[in-house]
């Protein structure tokens, strides 16, 4: 049987940035970061839940962004600050193209790119 290779991805997030990092090449490819992304946050809003839906609706815009720069992804390890990798999970599973993508996830300060290339070597490897 032959092993098949898998499109991995990593990604480093918390609320406001994101950096994602995916192989040069599927068989034996290095990881490299595929893109930065960031979330400016809403604009102060005295009414709730104006400023609710807007933070929501700025959340999915972040992870759609994320996700364009995973295409075809198969395994994805998450990790981060807080809980919005837990939420951007759900968002993937939520996602026709990712609902089927094996996700992993931990917890990390921010880190440089350069750790999170070898941290995330290390979890695929």
């Amino acid at each position: 049987m032959a092993l098949q290779n898998k499109k991995q991805f990593g990604v480093w997030m918390d609320s406001r940035n994101a950096t994602v990092v995916g192989r040069t090449n599927v068989d034996n490819g290095d990881f490299i970061v595929m893109g930065h992304v960031e979330n400016n946050g809403a604009d102060s809003n005295s009414n709730e839940k104006t400023a609710h839906n807007a933070q929501k609706g700025l959340q999915q815009k972040f992870f759609k962004e994320i996700t364009a720069h995973m295409q075809n992804a198969e395994e994805v390890h998450i990790t981060g600050t807080g809980t919005e990798q837990e939420q951007f999970i759900h968002y993937m599973a939520e996602t026709p193209q990712f609902k089927n993508t094996k996700t992993e996830e931990s917890t990390s300060n921010k880190i440089s790119d350069e750790k999170l290339l070898e941290y995330i070597a290390e979890k695929f490897n």
